[in-house]
């Protein structure tokens, strides 16, 4: 059976979904992505040596606030009061690339799986502002819903 697309009214307009008559339920996402770089980048990060300062510092504010903002960035998404946002960064030495997760959670009407992508695609993206100077060679890729739970549709994980 084929799901109807939500932002779509029977006419074919788009419009913002009605939720007034959803329960209020615990949701929590989690994203995930990573952005390669050079060997140069990675040194001076792990270090802390990079002229711009603490990279993986002012990236992890920076998802931070983006979460706080999707519904301004994508013009169909509810505004949401978040209960917590907590983003994470692994540098990877030997394959040359900084994995970002964000967990964000609520107690709402709707979930938070597009506050937990941009924030996964704003941190990254920090991390390519404060780095190019020394590498426009970056590449940002694998953003990616890593799992959901909450709501009518219930859980989802991504199938490893």
């Amino acid at each position: 059976m084929k799901k109807n697309l939500t932002h779509f009214n029977k006419s074919g307009d788009a419009y913002m979904v009605d939720i007034h008559n959803k329960d209020n339920t615990n949701r929590i996402a989690l994203a995930s992505g990573k952005i390669y770089m050079s060997v140069n980048s990675i040194k001076k990060i792990k270090e802390g040596t990079h002229k711009k300062g603490d990279v993986l510092g002012v990236a992890r504010i920076a998802a931070i606030m983006a979460s706080k903002k999707t519904s301004d960035l994508i013009p169909l998404c509810h505004n949401i009061n978040l209960s917590s946002v907590s983003i994470s960064f692994k540098v990877n030495s030997s394959k040359k690339y900084v994995h970002c997760k964000a967990n964000v959670t609520t107690t709402g009407q709707t979930g938070v799986e597009m506050e937990a992508l941009i924030a996964v695609q704003i941190g990254l993206l920090t991390i390519y502002d404060m780095c190019k100077s020394i590498d426009r060679g970056m590449i940002i890729s694998e953003i990616q819903l890593e799992s959901k739970k909450g709501g009518a549709s219930g859980d989802w994980n991504r199938a490893k």
